[in-house]
């Protein structure tokens, strides 16, 4: 089977399951999403954490509700071809509340969705002050995702947060756990140390995220070196907000102390190039296309 031919899902299970550490940039709306697949990018992330930071201008702590990640879900979809895991925090709520929110996400386009372990409200993987669910518990969530999901080929991802709250030890056990579960990818997020992160790959049996929070606790590795330990997938969830904060920051900085902005390059992104990211060339073919069409001769 060719690569035009596989589905989204198929590709991305192909990449992850290759354990080259694939390297996967997180988005926060359909023009970030749009620059990823831009520069080359062969999956991208729906980050929970960068969809409220930037719609709602708040802290990642359980803010966002299926209804806004599954809209983003369905405009990044429309935006982009290449796969798209969908941070789905836990679930929004029990088992049931999962498979809902599996069969909504799929529904809106999801590839890959990952589900975590934390007690509602969640946090940030890299905040103090979590707290999990029991182990059980989050087994019958994944149970519940796995016989939800419609096409088999839509990877479910099982994250646990208990590195922070129990221990690294108590973090193998329960991936192991959600691996038996029926989990098609592991995630033990924030990781502290390097020995840490060398031990992974080689402990679980399932192909295994590594997030690289840039400021967070875990410790930075190039995504040469995580492939080499057998990754299936190198997380930059937040680069491309934290990004773009910066950028605006620079602009707007300039904007208030001169009192002008010119196209420069290296503070905005040039007019033309703007459009060319949003498809105008595309819509304004279209346009002639149907005034051609149905105009009247």
């Amino acid at each position: 089977m060719s690569s035009q031919s596989k589905s989204s899902k198929q590709l991305l299970r192909d990449k992850v399951y290759a354990r080259r550490g694939l390297l996967v940039p997180g988005a926060f709306n359909a023009l970030s999403a749009r620059v990823i697949a831009d520069l080359g990018f062969e999956a991208l992330y729906i980050t929970g954490a960068g969809v409220t930071n930037m719609y709602f201008g708040l802290p990642d702590q359980g803010f966002i509700g299926l209804n806004e990640l599954a809209d983003h879900t369905a405009r990044i979809r429309d935006a982009v071809d290449i796969p798209i895991i969908v941070d789905a925090d836990t679930g929004f709520g029990n088992a049931l509340n999962v498979r809902h929110t599996i069969r909504t996400l799929e529904r809106a386009g999801a590839d890959a969705v990952q589900l975590e372990d934390q007690v509602s409200p969640k946090r940030c993987g890299h905040f103090n002050g979590k707290e999990v669910i029991s182990c059980a518990e989050m087994v019958g969530k994944i149970h519940a995702a796995v016989d939800a999901r419609s096409d088999e080929g839509m990877l479910i991802m099982a994250r646990t947060d208990a590195r922070s709250v129990h221990g690294f030890e108590d973090a193998l056990e329960r991936a192991a756990r959600y691996s038996e579960a029926g989990a098609d990818i592991l995630f033990v997020e924030a990781t502290e140390t390097a020995d840490e992160i060398r031990r992974l790959p080689q402990a679980l049996d399932k192909p295994q995220l590594v997030n690289l929070v840039i400021g967070g606790k875990t410790p930075i590795f190039s995504a040469d070196e995580l492939a080499g330990l057998g990754y299936g997938i190198v997380l930059y969830a937040n680069a491309a907000l934290q990004g773009a904060v910066a950028g605006m920051q620079k602009a707007l900085t300039v904007l208030r102390d001169t009192h002008r902005l010119d196209e420069d390059p290296n503070l905005v992104t040039p007019f033309i190039e703007r459009q060319r990211l949003v498809n105008k060339p595309y819509f304004d073919q279209l346009e002639r296309k149907y005034s051609d069409k149905y105009t009247d001769k």
